[in-house]
């Protein structure tokens, strides 16, 4: 009679755990990791291009020319049992010029604080003279993953030298190398995430992949094919914002500012019979029209904000330090 009893003890389990799995119920009780991975190094090392690859969008500017990325941007990647939440930081700036430039290094300060994963990207070759932040990053007692990006345009001697140099530098860390722009070698940046990503509910909706609003993407990328269009230190002078967008069931109808910093440099960026705007206006719109999948109205209009740069008004305006 004992024994009857257990079995059917042992049945009534069997049942409620066939009923937990038919019902997706059981997936509460597995474990559910989440963290934040903090991008950082110097401009121009394929960051942006790192985390875009990670990320599976193009969320930050990629171009030839270096302090591309202005602010913080994250990147969000959902899965049933994790969520890792991407921040790509601007590039450090060695000697910073501009209030701009302070409140730029000053992302990389936070992200080295709220990180649960720091990643640091080098490139090949790199010498890294900002011991000051290797310091902070061996005191952070956090998992960190030194990339060595652009491998392709090396060769494997260097390679493995450039391997040894950082394990040497940041012994607790792991390191490997990757090609961002060839995706070469990144699924194991990503295994490694996984490997290191602490348990945790997730921190944001599984339907968001980014924390960014949608001006905020299109701000970008006109700034983009300002960086692209324009040459020596116009780019660098210039900021956009977003000041309308309303959107209907076949048209986005977008008006946006572009911000210079000095009178000359408007003319610049309006160019001979307002030819050069519009190019720009041409292919940010082909840009945005791709992103959110609808016909774009985009009206730029130029302004000269002095010395936009070095004003805290100005650039609390356009979303420095938040």
């Amino acid at each position: 009679m004992f024994l009857n009893k257990r079995i059917n003890q042992i049945l009534r389990v069997q049942r409620y755990i066939l009923f937990l799995c038919k019902a997706n119920i059981i997936k509460i009780i597995l474990v559910h990791k989440a963290g934040f991975v903090n991008i950082i190094g110097y401009p121009n090392v394929g960051k942006s291009t790192l985390m875009n690859a990670l990320v599976g969008q193009k969320l930050s500017i990629i171009t030839s020319k270096a302090q591309t990325t202005r602010h913080r941007i994250m990147g969000i990647v959902n899965s049933d049992d994790f969520q890792i939440v991407y921040s790509d930081t601007p590039g450090i700036v060695k000697n910073p010029s501009y209030k701009m430039h302070e409140y730029m290094n000053s992302y990389i300060e936070t992200a080295l604080i709220d990180a649960d994963i720091i990643l640091l990207v080098v490139e090949m070759g790199q010498e890294f003279e900002q011991q000051e932040v290797i310091d902070k990053i061996s005191q952070a007692k956090i998992p960190v993953i030194v990339v060595i990006n652009k491998i392709d345009l090396s060769n494997q001697e260097a390679v493995v030298e450039q391997i040894e140099n950082w394990k040497t530098a940041l012994n607790a860390a792991e390191v490997i190398p990757v090609s961002a722009l060839e995706n070469f070698n990144v699924e194991s940046v990503f295994n490694s995430i996984l490997d290191k990503l602490p348990e945790s509910p997730p921190y944001f909706s599984k339907e968001e992949f980014t924390d960014r609003s949608m001006r905020f993407f299109v701000s970008e990328m006109i700034r983009e094919k300002i960086l692209i269009n324009y040459k020596k230190e116009i780019p660098y002078s210039v900021e956009v914002t977003v000041d309308e967008y309303k959107e209907d069931t076949k048209l986005i109808k977008i008006s946006a500012h572009i911000y210079t910093a000095r009178e000359t440099q408007k003319a610049i960026i309006l160019g001979h019979q307002g030819k050069a705007i519009k190019k720009v206006g041409t292919q940010a719109r082909k840009d945005i029209e791709d992103f959110v999948g609808k016909k774009v109205f985009l009206e730029l209009t130029v302004k000269t904000t002095k010395d936009w740069r070095d004003s805290e008004n100005s650039l609390k305006r356009f979303g420095y330090g938040q």
